[in-house]
């Protein structure tokens, strides 16, 4: 079965940076769509960014220029550079696969104190 698992989330001042990971098994990311999602307390879940399997990348409108999505397709592992971070950054990111998103991870926390 795919799993997806996400690290690198933390406690980060505004200005920060933070690179997550999240590594796939039981599918081949290379030949799929992936995004990164966020949700904030009392919010709905939100793209922050998107990676076609030809390597096309969309991001919201809030992260553009900060945040970078990238693979690794030898190590099966997608990633989100996330530079000069903000407060409301603040939120639990996910990674997923395919798009409409058919799986999902756990998720990993980001906080950004101001």
């Amino acid at each position: 079965q795919v799993q997806l698992v996400e690290s690198g989330g933390g406690l980060v001042q505004a200005g920060g940076s933070l690179r997550l990971s999240c590594a796939a098994s039981g599918s081949i990311i290379s030949f799929t769509f992936m995004g990164w999602y966020r949700q904030a307390p009392g919010k709905q879940r939100e793209l922050v960014a998107q990676s076609s399997s030809a390597g096309a990348t969309i991001y919201a409108d809030s992260v553009k220029g900060r945040f970078t999505i990238s693979r690794d397709n030898g190590k099966n592992t997608l990633y989100l550079q996330m530079n000069s971070l903000k407060p409301e950054d603040t939120a639990v990111y996910y990674c997923a696969q395919y798009f409409p998103p058919r799986y999902w991870g756990q998720g990993t926390q980001v906080t950004v104190s101001s």
